[in-house]
């Protein structure tokens, strides 16, 4: 995860602690010093909507040998004895669970911050109020494009409408929320649209995710944005980011699932002469290392299995139903497991000969498997040139 208003203006927010620390490059199994990863937890996959990219595959069913709340509260309790710091309640729809409100309340109780990914279309003024009252720090809603786009993504004609307002509905409880949004081909000439609407809104926070190649998505490497479309994306991001702070509204802005956006920042503030900046970029992303998948986060699905991070499913290192979160997670005879934790001697290709890649690590392995079957090749999503990263054996 990038903060571009981080980057951009050194300003602080909620989660920046665990991306922008001085320990956080060399930790091993977490976030930061005496922490824990953060961790998705798909808490069902059971879901109301279908949406074409959906990692979980998720559909309107029940699903078998979820964890029941007895499980979860055993395995919240082993994340606070880890010192998890962060977990996500994701799904499917997480709220779709009878006991979300119970569990997100264990979890804060036992010094567990709760957060919430959700597509929104279940949130009434009742349910925000609630949301806000057991003090879930974020709830992220996942929206690709407005009215027609996003309700074709999502599957469900009117999903938009709702999902609009459930983030109305949380605005007015003064609870804290966001939008997730997937960057592709069909939606990525809305940026600026997006931007247009998180202000109209009043918005807090958005970020802007990059296709990562997994369950439904996998039928979409085709639809996934061209480097050119990356750049001028991000060129949109930057641009709109500014403007929002030269006008004082305070919005964070993010950028998920590829670390060559804060390399893209870093070498256009060296081209534009801006040296302050670009030390300051290369400070932060410096402090954050790039991917931390394995590291600083991890995912738990519905039936308790334990992988690097929600896109990565088909890798698994153990069950929460037969040991502690924190032993699976420090359990180094796993070869993937302890191959992310130290992954630079593993790259292969571009990756491995990128002279950026102390402050990205590498990428996103799961599209680099997706796209060549090699869990340690280079990721495909990578919009970097050649002679950017210091390539030497072009075409290797």
């Amino acid at each position: 995860m990038i903060s571009v208003t981080k980057l951009l203006f050194a300003t602080d927010y909620d989660g920046d602690k665990l991306r922008y620390t001085s320990s956080a490059h060399q930790m091993k199994h977490g976030a930061a010093a005496g922490m824990g990863p953060v961790v998705v937890w798909n808490s069902t996959q059971t879901c109301n909507l279908h949406c074409c990219h959906c990692y979980m595959d998720s559909d309107a069913r029940t699903y078998e040998d979820e964890l029941t709340t007895a499980e979860a509260k055993q395995f919240i309790d082993d994340l606070a004895a880890f010192r998890v710091p962060a977990l996500l309640f994701s799904g499917g729809e997480p709220l779709l669970r009878p006991d979300f409100f119970e569990l997100a309340d264990y979890a804060a109780s036992h010094g567990v911050r709760p957060t919430l990914s959700t597509n929104g279309t279940m949130i009434t003024p009742e349910l925000a109020r609630r949301i806000q009252k057991i003090g879930v720090a974020y709830v992220g809603v996942s929206l690709d494009g407005l009215r027609e786009v996003n309700d074709t993504f999502r599957g469900k004609a009117g999903a938009y409408a709702a999902a609009m307002q459930g983030i109305e509905n949380c605005v007015a409880a003064g609870q804290r929320v966001g939008l997730r949004f997937t960057i592709n081909h069909h939606n990525v000439m809305e940026l600026d649209r997006i931007f247009d609407f998180i202000e109209a809104e009043k918005i807090d926070r958005v970020c802007f995710y990059h296709l990562v190649y997994s369950g439904r998505g996998e039928a979409m490497v085709a639809d996934d944005v061209t480097p050119a479309e990356s750049r001028r994306a991000m060129d949109t991001i930057l641009a709109r980011t500014r403007d929002f702070e030269a006008r004082g509204l305070k919005k964070e802005i993010l950028t998920v699932d590829n670390h060559c956006d804060g390399i893209y920042m870093y070498l256009q503030a060296k081209a534009a002469g801006d040296e302050p900046l670009a030390e300051q970029i290369w400070k932060f992303i410096a402090m954050n290392g790039g991917n931390r998948s394995g590291i600083a986060f991890a995912e738990v699905d519905p039936q308790g299995y334990v992988h690097p991070d929600q896109f990565t499913q088909h890798h698994t290192f153990g069950n929460v139903k037969e040991r502690p979160f924190g032993e699976i997670w420090t359990d180094m005879s796993q070869p993937i497991l302890a191959g992310l934790k130290d992954r630079k001697p593993l790259l292969k290709g571009r990756c491995a000969q990128c002279r950026f890649l102390s402050v990205c690590n590498g990428n996103f392995r799961t599209r680099a498997e997706a796209r060549t079957g090699d869990f340690w090749q280079s990721d495909p999503a990578c919009y970097l040139t050649d002679e950017e990263i210091g390539r030497k054996e072009v075409g290797k």
